[in-house]
């Protein structure tokens, strides 16, 4: 992917192209594991029930798989001097990974991970509009065209199956258990994404309401 050329926004600023580059990663990573996910959901429908028991390689497979990401992401991120600028990213990758880990070693959960992984279903056109932002692109039809798309799929893959994983895990609320730990992970997910939201509300619906001076460097401000 590094080989790929970059536009000529990105090509003339190095934070941009590491950004470029690490949403590169980023997009084939949710292409991959967003198509998978549905997959996985349509080969073994008892995941979408049997959250803490349903159980499949395939399913397995693509937990293993998304969690090898966000260990490389982590590591490009710190690697690459952004920690401070993406620290929002590193805990929630953190939070993944312990989240992910629970259905690697105990293989339970797997079918929750399979679910939370809808998400990168979404991803893949949040990555659009945010890779069209870095290259200045923000006023081009596909832009505005994938500005809505990308609303309609976080209700979808991500509101939608958050809200329903919130639900299930409530039930392990006054329990100590594996399922507890994952609720908590829940829980603080559920704040992250509300944030991001309203992030992206305000920033492709309500673009006058966004403050004008901004920290250049944060990567989450595109």
């Amino acid at each position: 992917l590094s080989r790929l050329p970059l536009p000529v926004h990105v090509r003339a600023d190095p934070l941009r192209t590491w950004r470029w580059h690490n949403l590169l990663v980023s997009f084939a990573h949710s292409i991959v594991s967003g198509i998978w996910a549905l997959l996985c959901v349509w080969q073994t429908p008892d995941m979408l029930v049997e959250i803490e028991t349903a159980w499949s390689l395939s399913g397995y497979l693509l937990v293993c798989f998304s969690a090898g990401y966000f260990i490389h992401d982590t590591v490009d991120i710190v690697a690459s001097g952004q920690a401070r600028a993406s620290w929002e990213y590193l805990v929630h990758h953190i939070m993944a990974m312990g989240a992910f880990f629970s259905g690697i070693f105990w293989s339970s959960f797997v079918g929750g991970g399979v679910l939370t992984l809808l998400v990168e279903v979404s991803n893949i056109f949040l990555t659009i509009r945010m890779m069209m932002k870095i290259n200045n692109a923000q006023d081009h039809l596909l832009y505005r065209v994938n500005k809505y798309v990308n609303l309609v799929m976080y209700f979808v893959f991500r509101l939608a199956p958050q809200v329903y994983l919130t639900h299930f895990f409530l039930r392990y609320v006054r329990q100590r258990t594996l399922g507890t730990f994952l609720l908590g992970i829940l829980l603080m997910l559920d704040v992250m994404i509300i944030i991001y939201f309203s992030r992206l509300l305000r920033s492709d619906f309500c673009p006058e309401r966004v403050p004008r001076k901004q920290h250049k460097d944060k990567f989450l401000t595109e």
